[in-house]
């Protein structure tokens, strides 16, 4: 459990792929969490296979969320399009490797909302912090 914490704490603190938004981007979505304050904007270019080949995101929050962002978009990379559709909530927390409160859950979860709704090109996405 202690390589977990120590994970989640470093990526909250030096985050991957963290930084100003690509230009231009074939994926472009930026979300909150209302009721904690935490956003994330993500963006990724993808490469002549349909394959990320790039990464980039920024926003403020709390460790949980930044770690989680930071996580997934190393996790990203070299993925196509549709493995990214098919990213689910529980690779996610099995990144993380803890057992969230139904709160810090929404919090992990941004990341994954935003992901989603980018690679579906949606509005907005509902799935994954729901439950």
């Amino acid at each position: 459990m202690d390589i977990y914490l120590e994970n989640i704490v470093d990526h909250g603190q030096n985050p991957r792929n963290f930084g100003d938004p690509l230009n231009p981007a074939d994926i472009d979505y930026e979300d909150d969490n209302p009721f904690c304050g935490d956003r994330l904007h993500l963006t990724a270019q993808l490469d002549e296979n349909g394959r990320v080949k790039a990464v980039s995101w920024e926003g403020e929050g709390c460790t949980i969320s930044q770690a989680s962002a930071s996580m997934l978009g190393e996790e990203m990379i070299g993925k196509t399009l549709e493995e990214l559709q098919h990213f689910d909530r529980q690779e996610l927390l099995d990144m993380l490797g803890i057992q969230l409160s139904p709160t810090r859950l929404k919090c992990a979860m941004l990341s994954l909302k935003v992901l989603k709704a980018g690679a579906y090109g949606l509005d907005q996405w509902t799935g994954e912090d729901e439950e």
